[in-house]
């Protein structure tokens, strides 16, 4: 008898365990909040590393389609004193493929395929009930029992409830991003400036980073520490002004606040990197929040989680690898067919946790060198990771 399997939350994770399930002829309820696939931004660029986010497109079949899709001359790295002055510029060689950048709107579209999300079915609550299943709430009103329900919902995850009382806690340090446009033709200096991939300027306490994406669009992320986070709850679900109509003279003149605050903060540093600020177009506040380390939970029959509502880590280029390929790790365990699919479960969460734990420890202590009183520990990491 074929199980009744509902994953919450359409983003790579999501839709990497329901491609692989698709792909196997088991049948998967997606279920995504979201109103349609684009009814907010995607994001930026991902870098998909071989052996976790290629190998969980490989085992989607959609790994050839990705390699079309990629930009391995995304890889590009280039790192700027705060005065200007190169002090590593790396490139990928020729065929280098280890880690590709691909925008996420890109990388959404590709794992979509055949998968049916119902979307704008918020999940509000999740109800284990043992051997008769899992009662799962929408904001609809509506109802419905699955055999296994997985959490696939991000930080803010309304799944992870049922498994941990355990919430993210604020890392101490915040990104404010903005973008560039069209770069190529109306900020060519900055277009040289960030290259094919992306570049970095490290300071102390403090950072700009500024990544390319594709159709000439860059991502700017001005870092810093601060001790206390003073925005509002990152979580938009509980917003109460989340649906009202935007006033754009308040958000024209938040921008020039939060700019004028930005180049204050990096005030110092050389222009064209400051240019990356000045000449932004919005700003968007994202304090950086994590899980614990080893954040595990006692087995619940019928729910897991994967991703960033597992094992929420800094942003380093892992998280987003690890959920994908959970993902498919799971959905072909399931596809397998135990005869026992809560022991399935239980085989794959052990497995996440021990990949997910290393990882988790790598990233916040990656974290803690590149925003740092000293700016040699961001430098020192790198040539680490990217020998030259």
């Amino acid at each position: 008898m074929r199980h009744r399997i509902a994953v919450v939350g359409a983003g790579p994770a999501g839709l990497a365990f329901a491609r692989v399930l698709h792909r196997h002829g088991c049948p998967v309820t997606v279920l995504e909040r979201d109103a349609g696939r684009d009814a907010r931004p995607a994001g930026g660029t991902l870098d998909l590393h071989t052996g976790l986010g290629q190998l969980a497109l490989e085992k989607a079949g959609v790994l050839e389609e990705f390699r079309a899709l990629s930009r391995p001359e995304g890889q590009a790295m280039r790192i700027l004193d705060t005065d200007g002055s190169v002090l590593r510029d790396w490139r990928p060689r020729a065929g280098e493929r280890a880690n590709p950048e691909i925008d996420r709107g890109h990388l959404r579209d590709l794992l979509l395929g055949p998968v049916d999300v119902q979307w704008g079915r918020a999940v509000t609550q999740i109800v284990p009930q043992g051997a008769d299943g899992v009662l799962v709430r929408t904001a609809d009103g509506r109802q419905e029992t699955f055999d296994l329900v997985v959490g696939a919902d991000g930080a803010w995850s309304r799944v992870r409830p049922a498994l941990s009382s355990v919430t993210p806690h604020y890392t101490g340090v915040t990104l404010v991003e903005t973008s560039l446009d069209d770069v190529d033709t109306r900020h060519p200096d900055l277009a040289r400036l960030v290259g094919d991939g992306s570049v970095a300027v490290y300071g102390v306490n403090r950072a700009v980073v500024a990544q390319r994406n594709s159709g000439g669009h860059v991502k700017v992320y001005a870092q810093y520490r601060t001790e206390q986070d003073r925005r509002p709850h990152p979580d938009p679900r509980t917003a109460s002004n989340e649906h009202a109509a935007p006033d754009p003279a308040a958000a024209e003149a938040d921008a020039e606040a939060v700019r004028a605050g930005l180049l204050a903060l990096f005030e110092g540093w050389a222009a064209p990197v400051l240019d990356l600020l000045r000449r932004g177009t919005s700003f968007v506040h994202r304090p950086l929040y994590v899980l614990p380390v080893s954040h595990t939970w006692a087995h619940v029959r019928g729910v897991t989680l994967l991703g960033d509502a597992a094992h929420l880590m800094p942003p380093l280029g892992a998280g987003a690898n690890l959920a994908m390929l959970e993902g498919a790790e799971l959905a072909e365990a399931i596809a397998a067919g135990p005869s026992d699919l809560d022991a399935a479960v239980r085989t794959f969460e052990e497995r996440m946790w021990a990949r997910a734990g290393r990882w988790a420890s790598i990233t916040t202590t990656g974290l803690e060198r590149l925003v740092s009183p000293d700016p040699a520990q961001a430098l020192a990491l790198f040539d680490e990771v990217q020998p030259s």
